[in-house]
């Protein structure tokens, strides 16, 4: 007989692991409620007409493809296999693929859906995204992303909400957070004054490592990209820059005064973290001149999230990004997000041990079965109890009374509830702490009054 197996790069998750997963989705859920977000969902699929070219050459190899259904070979002929070409026969047994973000099929929806809609959009959406990549520790192939857009608006406000929503989210967390800033405009501006525009993208690939590789290293991967020793003297000040955000923001107005665009991204930057004072957050905001993320993709404000008391990469990341629709044939709609890493998060949260105990809380009492008899006398209390919002369960056979209580503990059940001849006769229930074993004799009024007190 074969062994069971999952694929690499999945998992599978036990009551409580999903209990302390439904926690934290449950938590962002909340957080985007109160903010007016609406939800949404997508198809696990989509058209790879839909996915190709828009994650970059590796992000196309990293798609899941699916079968054509029925005789997927009908069209292959003997040229494609002979021929050994990839992508000409991948398209022909393929036209479909898992989705491998939220956003391509958001702005895939806002197109399909544009007459239905109000801008501006704020939708939030939490659903797992596949991708083929290698497995290894901290990085799978299924994973949920938990994300927040508002589109159709260009108003920084909109920055400034996120923001405020990722303070919350955290504050309820109970984790302590920097809320890390930054603006692609800053990033195009400093290519621009040290004469390499043409290379903003090298530029900030190479800087957005400086944390992990050292300012030596990213000197040499810089030289490696063929930016002259001038542009990179001319780097190193701005790059290691220290002082506060308002010092930073003083530094690179004088840095940055012949780069309308530059300047353009220091007023955002700045008009960001006043509105943000004005709600004064809990959690540490920076603004971090080395801060990238995916440059090709933002277009303004950069958004990303650390832990300050466990190590571990980004928890939370986003940014402004203009056309989001574009790529679909509705140009000009801008828009801004954010994506809570839950697998992140949640390991964060069981490193700093910061679940409650009640997001693992199952069920509430577990009546032990003494029989038919009293089976049938149980079986009508239940609703009462359920009613009330207790969450309660009958042992389904009279087995040993071991038996059943070792079930109790198994599932940290906390109470165990007696009902036997006696009980039965006055009208109470023996209800029993498992933790401090005390035992109580109640009617079912103060039963339900004790456990939802």
């Amino acid at each position: 007989m074969q062994k069971p197996s999952i694929p690499k790069g999945t998992r599978d998750f036990s009551p409580e692991e999903v209990a302390k997963r439904n926690y934290i989705f449950d938590t962002i859920k909340e957080v985007y409620r109160l903010h007016g977000f609406r939800p949404i969902e997508t198809p696990a699929m989509e058209n790879l007409s839909t996915l190709m070219g828009k994650y970059g050459e590796e992000g196309d190899k990293l798609l899941f493809r699916i079968l054509n259904s029925g005789n997927f070979l009908a069209d292959i002929d003997a040229g494609d296999l002979t021929e050994g070409n990839v992508a000409r026969t991948a398209a022909k047994i393929s036209e479909k693929g898992l989705r491998y973000d939220l956003t391509v099929p958001f702005a895939r929806y806002v197109v399909m859906h544009r007459n239905e809609i109000t801008f501006p959009f704020k939708r939030y959406q939490i659903q797992p995204v596949w991708r083929a990549d290698r497995p290894q520790k901290g990085r799978y192939r299924e994973f949920f992303q938990c994300d927040a857009d508002i589109v159709g608006s260009d108003s920084l406000l909109n920055e400034v909400e996120l923001v405020q929503i990722i303070d919350e989210v955290f504050t309820r967390f109970g984790i302590r957070v920097c809320i890390k800033l930054n603006n692609r405009k800053i990033l195009s501006g400093i290519a621009e004054i040290i004469g390499e525009a043409d290379k903003i993208t090298d530029i900030t690939v190479a800087i957005d490592k400086l944390d992990k590789i050292g300012p030596d290293n990213v000197n040499a991967e810089l030289r490696s990209k063929n930016i002259s020793q001038q542009a990179i003297d001319k780097l190193q000040p701005i790059i290691l820059l220290q002082g506060s955000d308002r010092e930073k923001i003083a530094t690179l107005r004088n840095i940055l005064s012949d780069s309308e665009t530059g300047m353009k991204g220091v007023a955002e930057i700045e008009y960001i973290l006043d509105k943000v004072d004005a709600i004064a957050p809990g959690s540490e905001l920076q603004l971090d001149l080395t801060l990238a993320r995916g440059l090709n993709y933002y277009t303004g404000a950069i958004i990303e999230v650390k832990a300050l008391d466990a190590e571990m990469g980004s928890i939370t990341g986003g940014g402004r990004y203009d056309n989001l629709t574009g790529i679909f044939g509705l140009p000009g709609v801008s828009g801004v997000g954010i994506s809570f890493g839950a697998d992140r998060i949640y390991d964060v949260l069981a490193q700093l041990n910061l679940f409650p105990e009640k997001s693992t809380h199952g069920t509430d009492i577990l009546f032990v079965n003494f029989g038919q008899k009293e089976e049938t006398y149980i079986l009508s209390l239940l609703p009462q109890l359920r009613n009330a919002g207790i969450s309660v369960e009958l042992y389904p056979e009279p087995a040993k009374m071991k038996k059943q209580l070792s079930y109790a503990d198994s599932n940290q059940i906390p109470f165990v509830a007696l009902v036997g001849e006696t009980e039965m006769g006055n009208g109470t229930i023996s209800l029993k702490n498992m933790k401090t074993g005390e035992q109580q004799s109640l009617t079912l009024f103060q039963l339900i009054n004790k456990i939802t007190s």
